[in-house]
């Protein structure tokens, strides 16, 4: 009876939502949020990683939103990007 008991409180742990706020990219800024920082990452060899470092970073650094305002390189790329809060 205790295996089943702890089995269902599993099951239902394992289907509520912990959902995290990601930060969202947006194209400029944003109405009511304030600049929080300016970050530079660097990343792989496709525009992808570039924007997978930038919400990483953004992430981590409690920001709401981002918007990556530069990308150079060949093998390895460099971005910049400006998070808000």
């Amino acid at each position: 009876m205790k295996n089943v008991t702890t089995l269902l409180a599993a099951a239902v742990l394992s289907t509520l939502s912990f959902a995290s706020f990601a930060a969202v990219e947006v194209q400029s800024a944003p109405a009511g949020q304030q600049e929080l920082a300016t970050v530079g990452v660097t990343a792989g060899t496709n525009l992808s990683s570039v924007e997978d470092q930038v919400a990483k970073k953004a992430e981590q650094m409690g920001a709401s939103s981002y918007r990556i305002t530069s990308v150079t390189g060949d093998d390895k790329l460099h971005g910049t990007a400006v998070l808000y809060k």
